[in-house]
């Protein structure tokens, strides 16, 4: 579901992808991926529908990618050279990514959509989930060769461990972070995957 490759003499101008993905956007922010339309964006862009249609076949493919870019901006996975450094500025860049305010929305309606929508879910997860998870792998695998970390760890428990309880907290709960939470949180996880065998 990569972005298309213009034929002919079509050219894609950056700052026509960059106002169509904003408008994406605001678009799933404000209407939620069901009532997402291809007309709505070019509207809210100032493009043509054909300008999307040479980026994106579809309406999943235009959300997807936009969301899969967006996400994959906000999410970092920092090298600090210690496993405690590491997971607190991943807490951090998650933290940020699931409240920033447009996000925040688009989350809690995305995930509702893909209940409903098991193909939509499949596509999330291969564009948007797995590319996050690799990352975070290489961060465990660090670790792991720093000794830090237990050498036979069930790494896709580790990342469920990570990213769950501020997802739960954010956009379940809907609750604030406050202030300490992310170090205590820190100091529990690396307890946790210390000991994890």
């Amino acid at each position: 579901m990569s972005r298309r490759t213009p034929t002919g003499a079509a050219v894609l101008q950056s700052t026509v992808t960059e106002a169509i993905t904003e408008a994406v956007l605001d678009e799933l922010s404000e209407q939620g991926y069901a009532r997402l339309s291809m007309e709505a964006v070019a509207k809210r862009a100032g493009v043509g529908k054909s300008a999307l249609y040479r980026r994106w076949a579809s309406k999943q493919e235009m959300a997807i990618a936009v969301i899969a870019e967006f996400s994959g901006e906000q999410v970092r996975v920092p090298d600090t050279g210690s496993l405690r450094g590491d997971l607190r500025a991943s807490l951090d860049t998650v933290t940020e990514w699931l409240t920033h305010p447009r996000f925040s929305r688009i989350m809690p309606d995305l995930v509702a959509e893909m209940a409903r929508n098991p193909e939509l879910g499949k596509v999330v997860e291969v564009m948007a989930g797995a590319p996050k998870r690799e990352r975070t792998v290489v961060m465990l695998r660090r670790a792991i060769e720093r000794g830090e970390l237990p050498p036979d760890l069930d790494v896709e428990i580790a990342l469920d461990l990570i990213a769950a309880p501020v997802y739960w907290r954010v956009i379940v709960r809907a609750v604030e972070a406050e202030p300490g939470y992310l170090d205590k949180l820190t100091d529990l996880l690396l307890r946790a995957l210390s000991s994890e065998s």
